[in-house]
């Protein structure tokens, strides 16, 4: 009958709403791609990539397995230590805090820039395992830490009561309180660990994989070959991010809360000693330069490439060459800030609207997930060359990739935080009468609050790595162009000078957001992950 309202899951005819939105997407596409309405030829049709990835079939089998494994032993090792830690540094804050210089140098090493390192101190697969494993850990033992410290305390209080010890309480609470944002992380970090060994490929990790097919694609000027190597990796980190969704829906249901969790936390950290403080922050500030120490030792690194913390200072200050070298870091410092940090905020504004819009109008976020699951899996090192020629080399571009590295992550951080809001709290306000704006300004952004925080600690770094990736493949300047300028010329010195550089950006930005979030969550009565 005409007055039979649509299944809201349907579109006319039976066909699923997503499925006909991406119908009408790939039409789109080879439309605008036969026509060469993009660049030139920048984008070709669809039915253009399929012939040519058909033409190339042969190529492809080694290449994907190769990437595959080296992928899949990050993902897992990287994944496995990411949860250890992440248990670890729950129950002892002092040894998150210790360890908070090493966490953020590991999540904000540029991959750029020890890909070459790797490739010359390690052997095989080892590379690109180790650059898939950090490219996922972070964001792993971030989610673990969020998770378990916003436990309901009222349940390990019971626990407890009746008896329990601290590992009874973390086995049957805590944890099962941070599988659902575990599996969030783990939908981050499926794209992740592809990008981290096509990385180490591209920078010249052996014969196979999908980046050294890419790297050496790039040279024919194809755009319909570098479309299907790009799609194909989208593809593998797809289908992960796919499997780990739908764990995630299978799980959140079972640990989420019914009611909000109204205790304040113990501000035990204000009662530390002044020395006690003074010394663990001293601790995390040399840990980092220890492991930089170590890893140099431990690898036996010739000393014309290897440059310790100590190197590194001489050559940015006590050699000849000292004032050259601090006038291009600080040239490049000029170009790389700005950038970063406005693409930082729209970043993570972005995700912010996004994430909100996905509680008013579900419908419209999942007609929009299939293009934003696409920017986040693509490796950027096969979509910025595609995008110079459609963008050009300017600040379009880098603020493009920018956003796009960043503003995923966050999403998904935001909007795990969002569902977890207990449904009881969400109904109370309406059934007072409020609207959905009301109800979203009095109880979930509030209650998400944590999350939001977590996603900008997980932005601040990314926008820094979007911004020297885009300058360092693209736009040739800033940090990421002397990057490439000092591997052309084996300069050694500014290669671990700009990586050193990098890290402490990163940490100074994380800094500033934690001391933001301490701040605003102890006003609002909240516990914080630090």
């Amino acid at each position: 009958m005409a007055a039979e309202a649509e299944s809201p899951g349907r579109a006319a005819f039976g066909i699923p709403a997503g499925l006909r939105n991406a119908l009408v997407l790939l039409l789109a596409w080879e439309v605008v791609g036969r026509l060469d309405l993009v660049a030139g030829g920048a984008l070709p049709g669809v039915t253009e990539i399929l012939a040519q990835f058909w033409a190339d079939l042969g190529d492809y089998p080694r290449h994907i397995l190769a990437t595959l494994v080296s992928s899949a032993a990050g993902f897992v090792i990287g994944n496995a230590v990411g949860i250890a830690a992440g248990v670890v540094f729950a129950l002892s804050p002092v040894t998150l805090r210790l360890f908070r210089g090493v966490n953020i140098a590991i999540f904000a090493l540029p991959a750029i820039a020890i890909a070459p390192i790797l490739n010359l101190t390690l052997e095989g697969l080892a590379p690109r395992i180790v650059l898939a494993a950090l490219g996922v850990y972070f964001v792993t033992m971030t989610a673990t830490v969020l998770g378990i410290t916003q436990a309901d305390s009222r349940a390990s209080d019971l626990i407890r009561a009746y008896g329990g010890n601290r590992w009874t309480v973390l086995r049957k609470v805590q944890f099962r309180a941070a599988v659902p944002a575990i599996l969030a992380a783990f939908r981050v970090a499926a794209p992740n660990a592809v990008l981290g060994a096509i990385l180490a490929e591209f920078g010249g990790g052996g014969r196979w994989g999908l980046g050294s097919y890419l790297l050496g694609s790039l040279g024919r000027g194809d755009p319909a070959r570098l479309w299907g190597i790009g799609l194909m990796a989208t593809a593998i980190a797809g289908l992960s991010y796919a499997v780990f969704s739908w764990l995630a829906k299978r799980f959140v249901g079972s640990t989420r809360a019914v009611t909000m969790n109204t205790a304040v936390p113990d501000a035990g950290r204000s009662a530390d000693p002044h020395l006690r403080r003074a010394l663990i922050a001293a601790g995390a500030i040399a840990l980092p330069f220890v492991a930089w120490w170590l890893f140099i030792w431990g690898t036996g690194v010739p000393a014309i490439i290897a440059k310790t913390p100590w190197g590194v200072i001489e050559y940015l200050f006590l050699s000849p060459a000292s004032d050259k070298a601090q006038a291009r870091l600080l040239a490049a410092l000029a170009e790389t800030l700005p950038i970063t940090l406005v693409g930082m905020a729209a970043g993570l504004a972005f995700a912010f609207a996004l994430a909100i819009s996905s509680r008013l109008f579900p419908r419209a976020i999942e007609a929009f997930m299939p293009v934003a699951l696409v920017t986040q899996t693509m490796p950027l090192v096969a979509l910025t060359p595609l995008l110079v020629l459609i963008l050009g080399r300017g600040t379009a571009l880098t603020m493009w990739v920018t956003i796009s590295v960043t503003f995923f992550p966050a999403f998904v951080t935001l909007a795990q935080g969002i569902a977890l809001v207990p449904k009881g709290a969400v109904e109370l306000p309406r059934a007072y009468g409020a609207g959905p704006w009301r109800e979203l300004r009095m109880v979930t952004i509030p209650a998400s609050m944590p999350y939001l925080f977590a996603a900008a600690r997980l932005t601040a770094p990314r926008a820094l790595l979007g911004v020297m990736i885009a300058e360092w493949l693209a736009t040739g300047k800033g940090l990421g162009n002397l990057l490439n300028q000092s591997r052309g010329y084996l300069d050694f010195g500014m290669i671990w000078t700009v990586a050193a550089v990098s890290v402490l950006i990163s940490v100074a930005f994380y800094q500033v957001i934690v001391l933001g979030e301490r701040r605003v969550l102890r006003r609002m009565g909240m516990q914080t992950a630090e």
